[in-house]
Parts: C-alpha cells; structure tokens; sequence
C-alpha cells in the first residue's frame, strides 16, 4: 500500500534544484445539515470517543514561551492555529497528546472522505500550498528524521553513504479512531511571532479520511510538537465544550529554558509513568498516569490492579488523551463505577433507558421537576497523592431540565477487553482544567479553574 500512494504522489511534486516540493490540490465533499438534536450530538461524541478509544488500544530560539489560542470544536476535539511556511500560511489543527505526527491538509489536490461534518464544511478545508513555500522540501530517505517513522527504512535506490541521492522519505499512513491521513514528509519553517522553528517535519496529507483539520501530534515520539521544539513542558486550559464552534478560547502555552512561567499555586502533580515495553509502536505516543483509584460520593470502586497499572505489552492503566472526547474505561471499570453511581443515585431518581439508546451513555437518570439536583462526587486519585475532584459538568451533561447522562464511555464489545490503557483521560473531563504536561520534570500538574 505504501508503494502504491508512492507512484500516486509522485505527480503532485516537483523538485527544483534546491530539492522544494510543489503540490497542488482541491478539497470535495458534501456538505450536511447542523445537529439541531442534542441527544444526536451527544450519541456522535460518545461514538467518536469509543472509536477513538479503540484505535489507542489497538493501534495498527532563546524565547522561553509562546501562546497560541485553542478553541473547542463540535466534532469534540480542542484547535489551534499554527503559521508554516516562507512566507507563513496559517492553518488550523486539532491538538492531540495521544499522538505524535504533525500534519497538514496539503496541495490543491487534497481529497479528504467522509468528512461532511456539520460544523465543519469540507469545501472550506485550508490547505498548505508547498509551492508558494521557498522553505518546502521533501525529507529525503537518508535523512535520519525519516527513520522517526520508519525505524526500519531500506533506500533501495541509494547507496550507503552516498550523496545526492534523490529517493524520498516513504509515504506514511496513519489511523486514528476516526479515520485516516496518508501522505509525505516534509522539512518546513514553523513560525510564531517571537520565535521560529527551522526543519521542522510535517506530514503533507493528500487523502484523509473523516478529519476535518490537520493534527497537531504532542505526543512523546520525537515527531512530536513539543519534541521538535524542545519544549521543558506546555500547558492548557480547556475551555467548555459549550462554546464549542465559537470564537471564545484559551491559552496554549508552549515554553522552552527555565525561564518560562511559574505554575499557578494550589497545582497538584502526578509523575509521568514509564510506557511498557510493548512491541507496539504507537504506545510510545501516550503519557501515562498512575491512578491509585476512583471514588464515587466517598465510596472506593474496587477495581482490579491489573486496569490500574499497565503491564508491558501495555495492557491496562491510565492515559492522559486531548484528542478523546469522553473519558474511556475498560468494561469492567465501567461497570463498577456505573454501578456505584446507580447505588447512589437510584435513591433519588429513576433510570431513563430510553435517552440511554438515544445518547449512547449510561447511566442517564430522569431528574424532571427537580430545583436542586444532588450527585455523588467524582474523584481520580493519581500517585503521589494528587487529586483530579471533577465538578458535576465535567462527568454527567444537562441537556434539558429532565435528564442527565453520565459522560463517561467503555467498549460495547466485552470480548475485546483487555488490550491496551485501561482508562483514557479525554478533553471533556479535563474542561476548566489547568492541565500541565511537565516534560522536564517528567509529571503532569493539574489546577480546577474558570479558563478564559
């Protein structure tokens, strides 16, 4: 497969004596009507999640600082805007910790399936124009960047310490939950106002499938953003999925050097766990927590070790994912904390099964004529004794004045259990959240608070 989108790409590039690539593409795709139906929405986010959630688990300058705006957007994922090229071109990409690769929509001959999102229209996809780059150039197979994806890459056509040779990098294909990106690599100028990040490599995608933006990788694989530009550590602070596909938006603060800004006071931290061993790949990518255990309204869940700490193929434990909207737990985490919250709960409210079908989440309870509603308390104990006490509208959703659903996923396929993190920390929990990734120190520092 490979191969073959090698022979297809060749066309869309041409190199000049200076070695720039020049593409050309044309986005198509049909546009559909806006999710007027808010148990629709809620059942798509839940399914993306699990979808999402699969793929993790099964995966086939001197400037101490920067800040860039991260907006939420309705196919759940949190955006930002990056300016590459000479002259820039600013485009916009979703920021994925559960992932490394930093991709782009690219040529005029961009074909993205699938992606007629309702608040994304697919003919306003912004592409990147190789071409009208004098920094654009394609990574070539003896550059050791190429092996960051392909550790194992033959230049057939090259011989071993030659110079001048012309063979590219191969194409890559990369899956997500959602679906697909392929395309080439590419060595570009990565450009912010008070810094600027020569040969950075970037993936030009011609063909995706179901994603509406490019995909910014701050994963832990030196392909990675953060990797790239050295980052000591990088911080967000998600703001509500209720503005989502609005102009409201927070902070993304990327800093370099131990001259970057303090944490705000009262933050907690949990070390980073190491990743297993495992000879996947792609568990490289993900920063692992160790969570101690979940209490629900002060009750401990009494969930089996083996989901608290992974082994090393991998199996088991806690991942911290922007890119997954509801957090994910293993069937049998789940069940328990579902069952605990239905202990608790029962008391006051009934069950709603039908909104259950009609969302894709459960436990939903009927809370129809209620002025004060009372939930249990939800709370993550991570090692080192740090706590991540979530309020209410980060685990159950209010989406009209007689129901709410708890928004939290697990596999609807119990036979598939066992592989992979056990639990997935996604964005909507980590709403007005700030969240801190600290690559220097090796932990991740978390503070409740309004963002802004």
């Amino acid at each position: 497969m490979p191969y073959i989108l090698f022979l297809f790409l060749l066309p869309l590039f041409a190199l000049s004596a200076a070695d720039t690539t020049t593409l050309s593409l044309s986005p198509t795709a049909a546009v559909s009507p806006p999710l007027t139906d808010p148990w629709l929405r809620l059942n798509r986010l839940a399914a993306a999640s699990a979808a999402r959630a699969h793929h993790l688990k099964y995966p086939k300058a001197n400037i101490s600082s920067v800040k860039v705006p991260l907006f939420p957007r309705g196919y759940g994922g949190y955006s930002v805007s990056l300016s590459i090229g000479t002259p820039p071109q600013e485009l916009s990409f979703v920021m994925d910790t559960g992932s490394s690769l930093v991709w782009f929509p690219c040529t005029q001959r961009y074909a993205c399936s699938s992606c007629d999102f309702p608040e994304s229209n697919p003919a306003n996809i912004s592409t990147f124009i190789p071409k009208s780059s004098s920094s654009s150039r394609i990574v070539g197979c003896q550059n050791p960047k190429c092996r960051w994806l392909f550790p194992e890459v033959q230049c057939r056509n090259c011989r071993n310490g030659s110079t001048g040779c012309t063979e590219f990098c191969p194409p890559y294909i990369v899956q997500y939950g959602s679906g697909s990106t392929s395309g080439l690599l590419l060595s570009e100028t990565l450009i912010f106002p008070e810094k600027t990040v020569g040969n950075f490599i970037i993936g030009c995608s011609v063909f995706s499938s179901r994603q509406p933006a490019g995909i910014a990788g701050f994963g832990r694989g030196p392909e990675s953003l953060p990797a790239q530009m050295g980052l000591t550590k990088f911080s967000y602070c998600l703001v509500s999925h209720r503005f989502d596909n609005m102009p409201a938006s927070s902070d993304l603060v990327l800093s370099t050097g131990g001259g970057s800004a303090a944490a705000p006071a009262g933050i907690r931290y949990t070390p980073f766990r190491k990743n297993p061993t495992s000879s996947n790949p792609v568990y490289k990518d993900y920063y692992y927590v160790t969570l101690r255990k979940i209490t629900v309204g002060g009750v401990k869940v009494k969930v089996p070790y083996k989901h608290l700490v992974p082994d090393s193929a991998g199996n088991g434990g806690t991942i911290v994912d922007s890119g997954t909207t509801f957090t994910f737990m293993e069937k049998h985490v789940f069940q328990l904390v579902a069952q605990e919250f239905e202990k608790q709960v029962e008391r006051n409210y009934s069950r709603s099964i039908n909104l259950e079908k009609q969302s894709g989440l459960e436990p939903c309870f009927n809370v129809s004529g209620e002025k004060l509603i009372s939930l249990p308390q939800l709370i993550f104990h991570f090692k080192g004794g740090a706590k991540m006490i979530l309020p209410l509208a980060d685990y159950f959703s209010f989406l009209d004045d007689s129901v709410i659903c708890m928004t939290v996923i697990t596999n609807s396929d119990s036979s598939v259990a066992g592989a992979g993190p056990a639990i997935i920390l996604g964005n909507y929990q980590q709403q007005n959240f700030y969240i801190e990734y600290d690559l220097q120190n090796q932990r991740l520092g978390f503070l409740e608070q309004i963002c802004k």
